[in-house]
């Protein structure tokens, strides 16, 4: 079997190249490749994209490469189209050219935020922002190619590789005695090698079994605040590392409006797990506990 990776450095693309490599023969991309590395990864490349599919003719396409800058989307709606909707709807026209399954990455962002209640597949879809709106056009056009395909829907993703909330946190807690956090926006903090380990898992069983192609919502288990996450790193650092200079002393909840941004950020970003874990015979740890392993690699 032939798999082909968008998006191989990024912080789901990186646990990917681990995570698909025992599959078969992995071909990795991202935005710099050429056809000397195996082929176009640059999304914004339409052209190279179509032609890399084509000559290659993987049997599995992962699309982990997107337009992720969610304030920075709104200046630049164009390219943020261009990436998470043009993109993978020509990689799921191609794939289905060469009878591939599509791997695709969306997010919480499709929906409003509204209410308390996690989100469902099939909950009415009203995104906030030009990334969010992308996105589900992305979603759209993937499903219009009519080929085989799954999208994941995800959320507060996070990797020990790269730049991250908790690190931030841990940054600021050595700097100052106080941190003001958000605490009405609520979901769940998923580990990059959670997502990577789930897809390698459903990938297998989609080749298998056609009809288990769809859109599913892939989490960790639980829920928490940004001010609740914060807590917890800072907790679990000072348990870890007894000898790390943490200041902060109080993280003070404040609502989303503190810190106006230009993008709006969906407060309810909850997701409903079960129709994956039923479909695939997953169970999806707790939130907690990716954090925990994530502070212990990088502490």
């Amino acid at each position: 079997m032939k798999v082909l990776l968008l998006g191989k450095n990024g912080q789901v693309g990186w646990e990917l190249q681990r995570s698909l490599a025992p599959l078969g023969e992995l071909v990795a991309l991202d935005r710099h490749s050429t056809l000397v590395d195996g082929g176009c990864g640059d999304l914004n490349d339409l052209h190279g994209l179509r032609e890399t599919v084509l000559s290659l003719r993987p049997d599995v396409i992962v699309n982990a490469a997107a337009h992720t800058a969610v304030d920075k989307a709104e200046s630049e709606p164009e390219l943020a189209r261009t990436l998470n909707a043009k993109a993978p709807g020509v990689l799921a026209e191609a794939a289905r050219a060469v009878g591939a399954l599509l791997v695709h990455y969306s997010t919480d962002y499709v929906f409003d935020g509204s209410g308390t209640v996690p989100w469902t597949e099939n909950a009415a879809t009203a995104p906030l922002s030009v990334y969010g709106q992308t996105k589900l056009e992305g979603e759209r056009l993937i499903a219009a190619a009519s080929g085989r395909h799954l999208i994941f829907r995800t959320s507060w993703v996070y990797a020990a590789r790269g730049a991250n909330f908790a690190k931030t946190m841990l940054r600021l807690a050595q700097e100052r005695e106080r941190l003001t956090v958000i605490d009405d926006q609520f979901g769940a903090p998923t580990g990059a090698e959670l997502i990577a380990d789930v897809t390698a898992h459903a990938i297998r069983q989609a080749l298998r079994d056609g009809a288990c192609c769809g859109t599913y919502h892939l989490a960790a288990a639980g829920e928490t605040t940004w001010n609740g996450y914060a807590r917890f790193v800072l907790e679990m650092a000072r348990a870890l590392k007894p000898d790390l200079a943490i200041k902060a002393l109080e993280v003070a909840p404040v609502p989303t409006n503190a810190f106006p941004t230009p993008a709006r950020r969906p407060l309810n970003s909850r997701l409903d797990t079960s129709l994956l874990r039923s479909s695939f015979g997953l169970n999806l740890p707790h939130w907690q506990h990716g954090v925990r392993r994530m502070l212990a690699e990088i502490l």
